[in-house]
């Protein structure tokens, strides 16, 4: 067996020793009103062995990632599978770091399902080893890449926390208006983690299905004044067309409940051969994330914060709002270092200028200060709590907005990453 077949076959135990974790540690919580033991007794006792089972994740996750890297000749952080396999297992350091120190076992409960959404999604990708491009070539890779991620992974843990002081804390029987806002905002958040996992959910379904239609559209590109160049471009959907290309025509289509033609066009301001399909994933990450909340809202027969606000019953709210402070102050220099500064050390290296207002530099920097403003309010404003609650999950919002919809839908010098 290869380096590399060793390493695909340890993170898929890696992903499915975290899938246990969290069952583990979905019993250490929520199965302490129903064991025989004193509810702490057992929550620490299946806390420990939830906390062990997601240690031993780790292990293979590292495991993993130095085998690819020995395979591979360079670190595996060049592509989005690779990219988003790193950064799973930096929430899972960054998780065992904040539980080291706080010791609050529910934290899991929260937080591995991040990694374990993350590593899915790598998924997506195609998995194959790709040889670096002359701009990758350099050490500058290693350090920008890793620390970024590992900043972005305490963010994360950050978020996990917020989300669950904010589901500890909003009254979910209250009519007040004010409390209702909350209700219907926390609401929002667990619909939007939904639409997800509803996106997973369709591409794995048609991936396993073997769905593919395709489509061309002539590219016109000025070679030199007065010189065009007509090529055909070529692209392929793995799910359904709802959204077809602008100005395309159809080569092959696979029927699905009954069409045979793409619902709509993509409209012209839709630049780039594959702005329809990325927009078709949309479409069906929305119906797939809209029937999978309707049938979790069948089987629990409420809204989803008010399900869940049980299990944190007993949880010191100020406890929560430490470790989502705490979380994104140990993040914010890491992210400070990889993402800015070795970033622009490394622009000024490969392009020759430190700072281009590259879409993905734009976004870093709007990541920093977010969190900067973020740190700002916590002390010198005294917003804690709610207030900084909601600050960590929307900032979590903009990391992976600056990760996924920077990488594949905003065209730039850093688009290579969301190759697909």
């Amino acid at each position: 067996m290869s380096l590399l077949d060793f390493s695909s076959d340890i993170f898929i135990a890696a992903f499915f020793l975290y899938s246990g974790a969290f069952m583990l540690y979905t019993i250490a919580i929520m199965g302490r009103k129903w064991s025989g033991r004193k509810p702490e007794e057992h929550t620490a006792r299946w806390g420990k062995i939830a906390f062990a089972a997601s240690s031993i994740g780790l292990l293979c996750h590292l495991a993993y990632f130095i085998t690819r890297w020995m395979g591979s000749g360079h670190i595996p952080v060049s592509n989005m599978y690779e990219f988003m396999t790193f950064l799973s297992m930096m929430v899972m350091v960054a998780f065992t770091v904040i539980f080291a120190i706080y010791r609050k076992i529910i934290l899991g409960l929260f937080a591995v399902p991040i990694s374990i959404i993350l590593m899915a999604y790598a998924a997506v990708f195609p998995q194959e080893v790709q040889p670096l491009i002359p701009s990758l070539k350099s050490i500058y890779l290693n350090i920008h890449v890793t620390l970024a991620a590992l900043g972005e992974s305490f963010f994360a843990v950050g978020f996990a926390a917020g989300l669950m002081y904010l589901l500890r804390t909003v009254n979910f029987g209250s009519k007040d208006k004010n409390d209702r806002k909350q209700q219907r905002l926390v609401e929002f958040t667990l619909f939007s983690i939904i639409v997800i996992l509803g996106f997973l959910v369709s591409v794995f379904a048609f991936r396993g299905a073997g769905y593919e239609s395709v489509f061309v559209r002539p590219n016109v590109t000025i070679d030199s004044p007065g010189q065009e160049n007509s090529t055909i471009e070529k692209v392929s959907y793995k799910m359904p067309p709802i959204v077809a290309p602008y100005d395309s025509e159809i080569e092959s289509f696979q029927s699905f409940l009954g069409m045979d033609k793409p619902l709509f066009e993509a409209p012209s301001w839709m630049n780039g051969v594959n702005a329809g399909r990325k927009f078709n994933t949309v479409i069906w990450s929305l119906i797939s994330g809209l029937l999978l909340y309707g049938l979790i809202r069948l089987i629990v027969r409420k809204p989803l914060g008010e399900a869940i606000h049980p299990v944190l019953d007993g949880i010191d709210a100020d406890d929560l709002d430490e470790i989502t402070y705490r979380a994104i102050a140990i993040g914010f220099p890491i992210f400070t270092l990889g993402a800015l500064i070795f970033a622009m050390i490394w622009a000024q290296v490969a392009w020759g200028r430190f700072w281009g207002w590259d879409p993905k530099e734009v976004w870093a920097l709007v990541t920093w200060l977010f969190y900067s403003a973020y740190l700002h309010l916590r002390l010198a404003r005294g917003w804690q709590g709610r207030k900084s609650a909601w600050l960590a999950v929307l900032g979590f919002l903009v990391v992976m907005f600056t990760l996924v919809g920077v990488n594949l839908v905003i065209a730039g010098l850093h688009s290579y990453a969301g190759t697909d």
